[in-house]
């Protein structure tokens, strides 16, 4: 690592810690478009208040994964090869698996897992979404065991107080998307079509009833245009009917690509107070009919993009990583040459002064 690159990952540790933000916690926007010939996109945006080093991972069928360090967890052998963003290279924030399907993790404040002597066993934030893309091919497979709601979500108190509150936003590659939320220390889990658009606070129920309201104004007639999480679900909502069913695969890439430019927050806003109003980090596009997965830093002016089909995902085939946090040149286009094999990461459990000096190094 460069001298300028670890002074702003030191930084970015120093921040996180002091906000509490070092899990990867995040405000942003997630819109999925729907159109003919088995064409499904999903993209969005993710802001926060200091910066979140993101590297993307390629894993292979295979994985052995415990949603926590303790007894009180549950284990896995992944079924599906995925990439995944990767926040400070502990936690996974959103990915792709090779079955289409897309999960984004979302910051949603207030969010109220369980009781403190709620006795099933713990599902680390880290692993939430990893959870789901190595075991689920559809959406419907996903809810259906999500439901079952055999786990808590594990989500510990940063050094500073705050706790990583997300709720999740799931689609397969037929378009059959849904939203999955913790309320009053309650699952709820919304599932169908129509579930294309998610952000931040409110929960989905509250922003729906915002955006209905301003479909009797009507969009072409007037938008709410600030950055704050309703008005993006209300223009993501509305910009994503505007892309016409039919469109070649091209254009509704354009259209996805267009709807969540229009959402991102440009650099230099952050609103103390409300962290999910703040800059655009990043923003990734995951074509769902192609498998392949596009990622874009906002200070970079190129955008890589990972085909799941070009790698190796039977068992035993190597971890692959994409470092994006530490390039040392601009990182653009098809990026299998730019991957290297790696022993993958350590999931956190909970922040320890270990963790945050390795991750200061």
């Amino acid at each position: 690592m460069n001298v300028f690159s670890k002074l702003a990952t030191v930084a970015a540790l120093t921040a996180a810690v002091a906000t509490g933000s070092m899990q990867p916690t995040e405000g942003c926007t997630r819109v999925t478009f729907v159109g003919d010939s088995a064409i499904v996109i999903t993209g969005r945006t993710l802001d926060w208040k200091t910066p979140i080093p993101t590297n993307l991972y390629v894993f292979p069928r295979g994985q052995k994964r415990a949603s926590y360090d303790s007894e009180n967890s549950i284990k896995w052998t992944s079924k599906y090869g995925t990439v995944c963003s990767v926040g400070y290279d502990v936690g996974v924030t959103e990915g792709m698996n090779e079955e289409g399907l897309v999960v984004n993790l979302l910051y949603l404040p207030g969010t109220f897992y369980a009781e403190a002597d709620d006795p099933r066993p713990y599902m680390s934030t880290s692993l939430w979404a990893a959870y789901v893309l190595d075991n689920f091919a559809t959406t419907s497979e996903a809810v259906e065991q999500l439901r079952k709601d055999v786990f808590q979500i594990n989500a510990p108190a940063m050094p500073g107080g705050e706790a990583t509150t997300l709720h999740m936003a799931i689609s397969d590659a037929t378009g059959n998307s849904a939203i999955v939320e913790y309320i009053d220390g309650k699952l709820q889990i919304l599932e169908g079509h129509e579930y294309q658009v998610l952000t931040n606070a409110p929960p989905y129920d509250q922003q729906k009833a915002i955006s209905d309201y301003w479909k009797t104004v009507g969009g072409l007639n007037m938008l709410p245009g600030t950055n704050r999480s309703q008005d993006r679900f209300t223009r993501a909502s509305f910009y994503v009917t505007m892309i016409p069913k039919n469109s070649s695969h091209a254009t509704a890439m354009a259209g996805v690509f267009g709807i969540i430019g229009n959402c991102a927050v440009p650099t230099g806003i952050s609103i103390p107070g409300q962290p999910e109003i703040s800059t655009t980090q990043w923003r990734s596009v995951a074509d769902q009919r192609e498998r392949t997965y596009y990622f874009r830093m906002t200070s970079s002016p190129g955008t890589v993009w990972t085909n799941l089909r070009e790698f190796d995902l039977y068992p035993g085939a190597p971890i692959m990583k994409l470092d994006i946090a530490n390039a040392r040149k601009i990182l653009i286009g098809n990026a299998i040459k730019d991957y290297k094999p790696t022993k993958g990461f350590t999931p956190m459990y909970r922040m320890t002064p270990e963790l945050a000096k390795q991750l200061s190094e």
